[in-house]
This record gives C-alpha cells, sequence and structure tokens, in this order.
C-alpha cells in the first residue's frame, strides 16, 4: 500500500526519482509474501513477478528502454502461461476464440498509430491474449483450487486492461488520469495472479516444536 501511494503521489506531483524508487515496491512485497515458492505453479508465478519487476524499472527509467521494458514483460506473461498450463493443457478452444478476436482487434484498432512499433507490439498482444486465454481455461480444471482458478482469471484481465489502457496513451491518445487506472489495475492483477499461488499457511511454514 505505502509503495503504490508513494508512486500515485510521485505521478501526481511529476516526481520522477519518487516514482523510480516506489514502482518496485508492490511487486517486491507480492515476492516477500509467495516466498518460498514450493510447487511448480507458485515457482513460475514468482519468475512472471520478477520478469515484470524488471520491466517496471525500466519503463520507468525512460523512453530509450520501452522495448527493453515490453520484452520484460512479454516474457513475464509466457511464465505466467506456463504456470497456466501446468494445471491443465486442454486447449479450451471456445475459451480461446473471444481472446484470438481481442487480439485481432486491438492490433487492427492500434495498428494505425504503431508504426516501427507493429511488431514488437502486435506480438505483445498476441502473448498477452493467450495469457487471458490459459487463465481461462483453467477454471473448472482439477489442478488448481476453484477459487485461486477465479483469481487468476481476474487478475489476466485486469493486467491485459491495464495494457490496453497503456497502448491507447501511447499510441491513439492520451487520457486525462489514466495513469491512475493503469497503475491501480496493474497492481491489482498482480496481487490476484500471486494470490492464485499463495500456499496455505500450513504448509508454507513448517509447525512450530515444542518441547516435552
Amino acid at each position: 500500500m505505502l509503495g503504490g501511494g508513494l508512486f500515485l503521489l510521485g505521478v501526481a506531483l511529476e516526481a520522477a526519482h519518487l516514482k523510480l524508487g516506489a514502482k518496485a515496491i508492490p511487486i517486491v512485497c507480492l515476492l516477500a509474501w509467495l516466498w518460498p515458492p514450493r510447487e511448480r505453479y507458485a515457482r513460475l508465478i514468482c519468475v512472471g513477478l520478477v520478469l515484470s519487476l524488471v520491466g517496471d524499472v525500466l519503463l520507468e527509467v525512460g523512453p530509450h528502454l520501452f522495448l527493453h521494458g515490453l520484452g520484460a514483460f512479454l516474457f513475464a506473461h509466457v511464465a505466467y502461461v506456463a504456470a497456466y498450463l501446468t494445471v491443465t493443457r486442454t486447449p479450451s478452444l471456445a475459451r480461446g476464440l473471444p481472446f484470438a478476436l481481442l487480439a485481432v482487434g486491438t492490433s487492427v484498432f492500434l495498428w494505425p498509430g504503431l508504426g516501427g512499433m507493429a511488431l514488437p507490439v502486435t506480438t505483445y498482444v498476441a502473448v498477452i491474449c493467450t495469457m487471458m486465454w490459459r487463465s481461462a481455461a483453467m477454471v473448472g480444471e482439477a489442478g488448481l483450487e476453484r477459487r485461486k482458478q477465479w483469481v487468476a482469471l481476474a487478475g489476466a484481465l485486469m493486467f491485459a486492461a491495464s495494457d490496453g489502457l497503456i497502448a491507447i496513451q501511447l499510441f491513439v491518445q492520451p487520457v486525462a488520469g489514466a495513469s491512475y487506472v493503469i497503475m491501480v489495475l496493474y497492481w491489482a492483477g498482480q496481487f490476484c495472479i500471486a494470490l492464485s499461488a499463495r500456499e496455505p499457511q500450513s504448509l508454507a511454514s513448517p509447525a512450530p516444536v515444542t518441547a516435552v
């Protein structure tokens, strides 16, 4: 909460150093909250969070590192896809169709403003839509608690909504106040994704030993 609040204060004050220093705090806290990850699903989610952390820092350093930051987030989504595939590899093509249509529609909508960024951005759109598809494919499967399946899907959708607003800001037209919505959606999405990997406390830490 404190890190997120400091970052949003930095946005309001246009304080670059405050934003750079505070932006990583929420993701670091999520990683600490999940540590140590014992199950493969949780380990892959942690890899995605680490890559997201790298992307956060790179994007905040400056526009000249935008492609590097985009690449870090792309691989974060690949890690999330890999995590979801540990739950189920069922194709679920019917669930994938809406996200395929979303990927095509988004790419067509953004295309006029992409210029030289067309290839990396459309690739990123395809990957994040795949991430949403695979999170949706988990729902109803036996490999993960049902509540966590829905939480992971909600996180994927919020993450994508955040990135969609960023794309509009960068390649269509700026929207007043969008920066606050973008970050709240991003943090909420990452929290939900991390929550889906959170192990029960009884498994995450050993029981205390009492003397006889």
